[in-house]
């Protein structure tokens, strides 16, 4: 393939991984903005002077730059479309409000070291800001984008994360998501639900705060787990010699994957849904804590490692309705002493 291959795994042939290739292509765009005099972009005079000098500044980095349309917009300022060497597009974009956006676009394999690395980009935006009279200017590493390139992942709250992805050792759609195991070269394997970041094999630091080890005794205590499908909170608590934990985990293929390729995290304690002092129930956590409301089971932590609870001044819509449905079952389940401990985003 001409952008990534699969191959089997070193420890079961018969398993597939995608993985990258060391000439997998990706378009990069780069992107740079120059705040300036409004005069330069409003008056048509001083918008072509200095678009004929920031061209002539871009051909120095990218060859045969040849202008193809030259536009007035309607809302006011201006936008000229260039193209140069090996498919490269370039867009000068000025607005009236005096923000001028500059945006690159190329295909460039990862090798492929000598088009617009970042220190040149650097030294572009640099000639760029004197020619144009700057007072700011940003600029940005370029964002690659391609069709198997999964290296940007977004947060719950919207923004984009970067990793060093080089492959995705598991991907399946679950009844409920999209579940991935990808690697990366500085976390190891990292859980992926519905394109969202979860835990990698370095993220011990977060579970160890989500439990506030060191600081709450577990020795002797009966637990309760809502989700922690990856394992590593469970895994962790055992380590604590609980009485009992008990965790609730809907989704199959979760625990499936994180079993197979996030043993960093969760050791063996996914091999068996019961052990000694453990049980995992498969199926809705709504269901179990009716079960044990109904029984009158009592216990000494609660733990909700489910939905993140966003921090908002505005608590409403649907994210709460199930926050709050949970939290009034976790309640009923705690004894008079007990805690319920979760974590928000």
């Amino acid at each position: 393939m001409s952008f990534s291959e699969f191959r089997p795994t070193k420890n079961d042939p018969d398993k597939l991984v995608r993985t990258c290739s060391s000439t997998k292509m990706a378009i990069n765009t780069l992107m740079l903005d120059f705040t300036v005099e409004t005069t330069r972009v409003t008056d048509a005079k001083e918008w072509a002077a200095m678009k004929g000098m920031m061209a002539k500044v871009i051909g120095g980095y990218i060859s045969d730059m040849s202008e193809v349309n030259d536009l007035q917009m309607g809302g006011g300022g201006f936008l000229s479309v260039y193209t140069g060497t090996r498919g490269s597009f370039v867009t000068l974009r000025g607005f009236p409000q005096g923000l001028v956006s500059i945006n690159i676009e190329y295909y460039k394999a990862d090798a492929d070291e000598h088009l617009l690395t970042f220190e040149l980009t650097k030294n572009l935006s640099e000639e760029l800001k004197v020619v144009t009279d700057a007072k700011k200017c940003h600029k940005y590493p370029a964002f690659k984008r391609g069709p198997y390139d999964d290296r940007y992942f977004l947060t719950s709250d919207e923004r984009i994360l970067e990793y060093d992805i080089d492959s995705v050792v598991f991907e399946e759609n679950s009844p409920y998501q999209k579940v991935q195991i990808v690697h990366s070269k500085s976390l190891g394997n990292l859980l992926i639900l519905d394109e969202l970041q979860n835990l990698s094999e370095r993220d011990l630091i977060y579970t160890e705060t989500l439990m506030q080890r060191g600081k709450v005794d577990y020795k002797g205590k009966e637990v309760v787990i809502l989700g922690g499908g990856d394992g590593a909170l469970l895994y962790e608590l055992l380590k604590e010699e609980p009485a009992f934990v008990t965790m609730m985990e809907l989704d199959e293929v979760v625990l499936r994957a994180c079993r197979e390729h996030l043993r960093g995290c969760c050791g063996n304690c996914l091999d068996q849904l019961k052990g000694d002092r453990y049980e995992i129930i498969v199926d809705d956590c709504v269901k179990s804590l009716d079960k044990m409301i109904k029984e009158g089971k009592k216990v000494d932590f609660v733990f909700g490692d489910l939905t993140d609870i966003p921090v908002s001044t505005t608590p409403q819509g649907e994210a709460w309705d199930f926050i709050r449905l949970i939290l009034n079952k976790a309640m009923q389940v705690l004894k008079p002493k007990g805690m319920y401990m979760t974590h928000v985003s």
